[in-house]
This record gives C-alpha cells, sequence and structure tokens, in this order.
C-alpha cells in the first residue's frame, strides 16, 4: 500500500537539511535557476510522456495498469496562478526500477466519463485528486476510480462541501477505457456523501475491495460500509449502516498490495475546532467485518497505520500534529496529548508513547507542519513513524531519529528568492515502488505561499532511497499537462 501522510502534522524540532546533488538519473536534470545554471536536488519536468504498457492485472489497488508495478497518483495544477490554478490528477506508473515520471497519464473528469458540469463552470474538466479513490471494485485485477466531486456546482468554490453521488469508472488493462461512462455508487440512502470523504479497505478480510463513507441522512448523517465484490451497475455485494456514527473524518489501513487478506481497521477523527481531534477505532474481524466495539482513543490529528512493533499484527499510531485553537485559554493540550504520540498495537497489549521533539523557538502554528506516516525502509517488517517537521520531515525508529529533508528551489520562477523556512518539502506518504522489500519515502513542496500552511497545490516531488540522502527518483509536475491560456 502507499501509506499517506495526513496535513496537517507535527511540530518537531529543528533538523539539519540533507539534499540529493547532481543529475537524476530517472526523474530528468535539476531545475534552473534565476541565471540559467542548474541547482542541485531540485526535481526538473520529466521527458514528453509516453503510455504505459498494459499488464495482466494484480491485486494492488495502486497498480493502475495491472502490470505488477506499484503507481502512484498526483495533482497537478493548470496555469500560472497558483491561487486559481485549475487541477487534474495524473497517475505516475511503476516500473521494475521504480517509478516512472516519464510514463504518466493526466485525467480530467471527461476522462474518467463523469457527469458535465454546467456549460457555464469556469472549470468544466476540473477534477481534484483529493476526491479520487481508487479500488478493484470488480475483481477483474484492474483498480478503478471512485470519485466524489461535485457535478451541480455552479462556482467551483462549491465543490467544496457539497454532498453528492460517487461515481465509479471501471478499469481495465487501457485504464480507464478509451470511452468511459461512469455510474453512479448505490448507496443506500439519497441525501448524497461529501467530496473526498470516502476511504478504500478490506474490512472483512475476504480479499475483496470495500468501501466507507459517511452519507448525508435525515437527520444528520451515518457511516455506510459497501462490501465487496461490486457490479459493474455500481451495487455492492452487502452495505452495513448499523456502527455507531459522529461527524469526522474517515481513514483506513492500507490493503496489502500483495493480495493476501489482511483485516483493515477504520480510524474516525472528530471534529476539534483547530485543536487535536478525537479517535475513535472501529475494530474489523476476519469474515465479519467493521464491528460497533469502537475504541476511543487518545487525541491527536496525526495518526499512521503500520507494525510497529513487527508481531505481524497491525497496529495504529496517533499523536499530536501542532495543531491548536488560537482562541486565548484554548491554545493548550492535555499532556498526554502534547508532544506526543501513542502506538496501539494489534495485539490489545498496553500502549507505547514517544516524546516527539519539541518545535523551534518562536515557530508556532494554528495548523502545524505536516502528517505522520508509517515507514519500513530497511525492510526487517517492523515499520518506523515518519513525522513532519517545521525543516522537513524525521524517521523515528525506537530510540533513533534520521533526518530526511529536500529542499525546493531557491528562486521563484520569476527569480524572486524564497524563504529558507519556506523551502523545506513535506513527507506525504512511503511504499516499496521498486520491489526491493524497503520502502521509499515521498515528498513534495510547492513555490505557492499557501503550501508552507496547508500543503496545497504540490508540483515538486522526491522519491527517496529510504531514510538516506539518496532520491530514486525526483520530478516536477509543472508540464504535465498544458497550460491554461
Amino acid at each position: 500500500m502507499i501509506r499517506r501522510a495526513t496535513l496537517p502534522a507535527l511540530v518537531l524540532c529543528p533538523l539539519l537539511v540533507l539534499t540529493a546533488c547532481g543529475e537524476d538519473e530517472a526523474g530528468g536534470g535539476p531545475s534552473p535557476t534565476a541565471d540559467g545554471a542548474p541547482e542541485p536536488g531540485v526535481p526538473a519536468p520529466p521527458a514528453a510522456s509516453r503510455a504505459p504498457a498494459p499488464g495482466d492485472g494484480s491485486k494492488d489497488p495502486d497498480d493502475i495498469n495491472g502490470d505488477g508495478h506499484r503507481d502512484l497518483l498526483v495533482p497537478v495544477f493548470l496555469g500560472d496562478d497558483p491561487q486559481n490554478a485549475e487541477e487534474r490528477v495524473a497517475v505516475v506508473y511503476g516500473s521494475a526500477d521504480g517509478l516512472d515520471p516519464e510514463t504518466r497519464t493526466v485525467y480530467g473528469r471527461r476522462d474518467l466519463g463523469l457527469p458535465a458540469l454546467p456549460a457555464d463552470f469556469p472549470a468544466p474538466d476540473l477534477l481534484r485528486a483529493a476526491d479520487v479513490t481508487t479500488a478493484d471494485l470488480d475483481d477483474d485485477g484492474f483498480p478503478d476510480f471512485v470519485t466524489t466531486s461535485s457535478e451541480t456546482a455552479e462556482r467551483q468554490e462549491d465543490l467544496m462541501g457539497k454532498p453528492e453521488t460517487p461515481y465509479v469508472t471501471f478499469g481495465g488493462p487501457e485504464q480507464p477505457a478509451a470511452k468511459p461512462e461512469a455510474v453512479p455508487l448505490r448507496l443506500p440512502g439519497v441525501a448524497g456523501v461529501e467530496p473526498g470523504s470516502l476511504v478504500r479497505g478490506d474490512f472483512d478480510a475476504d480479499g475483496h475491495h470495500d468501501l466507507a463513507v459517511p452519507e448525508r441522512a435525515t437527520p444528520g448523517a451515518r457511516l455506510v460500509v459497501m462490501y465487496g465484490p461490486f457490479s459493474r451497475a455500481g451495487e455492492p455485494a452487502r452495505t452495513d449502516t448499523s456502527l455507531p456514527y459522529e461527524e469526522g473524518t474517515l481513514s483506513a489501513d492500507g490493503i496489502d498490495p500483495t493480495g493476501e487478506p489482511r483485516a483493515t481497521a477504520l480510524l474516525l477523527q472528530g471534529l476539534s475546532d483547530g485543536g487535536q481531534d478525537p479517535n475513535t477505532l472501529y475494530p474489523t474481524r476476519p469474515g465479519t467485518g467493521l464491528t460497533g466495539e469502537a475504541r476511543e482513543l487518545t487525541a491527536g490529528s496525526g495518526f499512521a497505520f503500520g507494525d510497529f512493533d513487527g508481531d505481524g499484527q497491525r497496529d495504529v499510531a496517533v499523536g499530536d500534529d501542532g495543531g491548536r485553537n488560537n482562541e486565548p485559554g484554548y491554545e493548550t493540550e492535555a499532556p498526554e496529548v502534547d508532544g506526543k504520540a501513542t502506538l496501539y498495537p494489534g495485539s490489545g497489549d498496553e500502549p507505547v508513547v514517544l516524546d516527539l521533539p519539541e518545535p523551534p523557538a518562536g515557530e508556532d502554528s494554528y495548523y502545524g507542519p505536516g502528517g505522520f506516516a508509517a515507514a519500513d525502509p530497511d525492510g526487517d517488517g517492523r515499520d518506523a513513524l515518519l513525522v513532519a517537521t517545521y525543516d522537513g520531515a524525521v524517521l523515528l525508529d525506537g530510540d533513533e531519529r534520521t533526518p530526511v529533508l529536500r529542499e525546493g528551489p531557491a528562486r521563484t520562477a520569476d527569480g524572486k528568492r524564497t524563504k529558507a523556512k519556506d523551502r523545506n518539502a513535506r513527507p506525504v506518504g512511503a511504499a516499496d515502488f521498486d520491489g526491493d522489500g524497503g520502502d521509499e519515502l515521498i515528498l513534495n513542496w510547492a513555490p505557492d505561499p499557501l503550501f508552507a500552511l496547508y500543503g496545497e497545490k504540490p508540483a515538486y516531488w522526491w522519491i527517496t532511497e529510504g531514510a538516506t540522502d539518496r532520491d530514486a527518483v525526483t520530478f516536477a509536475t509543472t508540464e504535465f499537462a498544458p497550460r491554461r491560456s
């Protein structure tokens, strides 16, 4: 699975910056500086795109063309104005040597056969990466695209928070089909779901991919769990609406990319008004699925699923991502939350509490610098915790702490100098793209001023060689799609 970090995340200590140098063998050369000279360690746009070779199918929900190599979905932004960039979704395809940015496909909503937006909509092909989930719903060996983006909004800002019907675009060797027609996902109600609220999993460990989503109902909302396989009409094998639910954000453990059945738990992070989120874990049982025996965990807006003790069972980590309510009297957290990460073993043993480094002097943020992810760079079967810092990232592996940091360019495209603290890349996940048994780490960065606050509109990507200062591949998405005039 691709283990993704969430935004925002931990406030941690300043760390020594490590950057890769020289020409990148798989992702293009370094970016030019304002005077045209190359800037070492900064990703550059790869060469012109080539189409991926169709595969025979696999069990990995992140292997879009089914060739046995994991792929990566990334956002792409059109236009020179960061504030009004129109978004698409790109697939960077994998190979025996890892990710290959020269093999990629960019999708808009029309490419996925989604219902058309109104004729006067200013961005008729808009497709947000946050609204797209991939899962092999029909068990044909090729992941399908499940999209929760709006179909009726009249203005671009209306795409945020508007309940909609999810649509499925079924995959295949030429994923998706040349002229796909998306079908609506068959929900038990009629009120719709929030964009970006749907998650995938294998909640009953039967090898079929499942979906979970909060559905708008009257009154309030309810949690809908849809168990696969799904029909080509978007109908799940069975649906469960019996689980207790309060408003919040869902996240699920990853599906095993080998296809080995593994029960994936579900985490609900409640609303916190700027502070650390309350956490509720829905445990799961093979053959049964998610149960109503929900467990309340320590508060914390950072989280990651993984095997942190190496016992072969899945654990969950929750912790302080540095976010605080900035109203007077509410800017503190309880001692068991403040500067802590708590690891809950899947065995049911006592939780393990980690002390997180303190933020640099004078650094404070309402949102925090980034997220958590589980990563196993050395391939020993025991995950470490990758956390964001104001200077990039640090890997917490027992008592060992390793900085894994990258920087964006010193100057913007128009020659303006970038502040040193705004050049730091964020960790966003980890995965074994080259099949060597150890995870590569995924970091990204954007010149957009809002990136330092929210992680918005990333355009520069680093896929590291584990927790080292070397990169397996780097690339920039700035030339992935035609510029909008």
